[in-house]
């Protein structure tokens, strides 16, 4: 497969050819940055993991430059970095059992450049090359820029699918702003509970964020063991382990839809919520 990028690649941990990986993926990420799929698509993960008749791959759309640096790694140059986190990636796939994991390369500038189509090129013809039913991706509400410019790609290829090849679910997961405000029936509610060592695992791989000095390994643990037990208030816990999606299906359906409307609706429900509740109680 060509990719826009010469230093693109598609990695895959088990050795089969490119396309054949590519072909037996059922559930598949979407992402901005190394270890965004660990963090935000854990449930894609788990429904591959040690089975034979569903497949998970993942795809890191930039190359990434300019991420925090300490430790070991504080003189640590652009290049050098992106060679970091491009193994530390691959590490991830290989002890997750993906399927297969697409490496782009792209620049943030070049993702977040909507004039640009290489990117939304690259995703159709993997999303081609895979047909998954299920696509993760980042949430429309994320505050990182770069993380939201992936989601409108995204949305932007599936819609240029013929109606046969799209997926049948599309999920906008969370990174850089969870998803704990939307009303409850508007959450996607993905249990993550299982193999809690393999999560532990897939995000201790990325050693070059972790002593960078962010514990995203703790904290991603927090985030799903404190929507487990604060979604419902009158009931015991479902699982010890939750993350919340929003659910991107209409618009990859229906290329109609605007998508700052449809945003715009989840945040209308839920500020009618919180007005209704202080009504009848005040």
């Amino acid at each position: 497969m060509k990719l826009g990028v010469p230093s693109a690649e598609i990695f895959v941990p088990d050795g089969k050819p490119v396309d054949e990986a590519l072909a037996r993926t059922t559930h598949m990420a979407i992402a901005a940055h190394q270890d965004d799929i660990e963090i935000m698509a854990y449930h894609g993960v788990l429904q591959g993991f040690g089975k034979d008749d569903k497949w998970f791959s993942g795809v890191i759309v930039t190359n990434g430059s300019g991420s925090p640096r300490d430790d070991i790694y504080a003189n640590y140059s652009d290049d050098e970095m992106q060679k970091v986190r491009k193994f530390e990636q691959k590490k991830a796939a290989y002890v997750g059992e993906y399927g297969a994991q697409g490496l782009l390369d792209y620049t943030s500038s070049a993702v977040k450049d909507a004039a640009n189509p290489d990117v939304v090129n690259d995703i159709k013809n993997l999303l081609l090359a895979s047909k998954p039913d299920v696509v993760y991706t980042h949430n429309l509400a994320d505050k990182h820029d770069t993380h939201v410019s992936v989601a409108l790609r995204v949305i932007a290829a599936i819609r240029q699918l013929p109606a046969d090849a799209r997926p049948k679910q599309a999920l906008g997961c969370e990174v850089w702003r969870d998803l704990d405000w939307m009303k409850d029936d508007d959450k996607v509610a993905m249990d993550v509970a299982a193999h809690e060592n393999l999560a532990m695992a897939l995000l201790g791989v990325f050693d070059s964020q972790i002593c960078g000095g962010k514990r995203y390994d703790l904290a991603i643990q927090g985030r799903r063991r404190a929507h487990a037990t604060f979604f419902a208030s009158h009931g015991v816990d479902d699982t010890s382990a939750q993350n919340y999606a929003m659910d991107l299906t209409p618009l990859i359906k229906d290329d109609k839809l605007d998508v700052e409307e449809y945003v715009n609706d989840y945040i209308l429900r839920f500020s009618d919520e919180v007005a209704t509740r202080i009504s009848k109680f005040k």
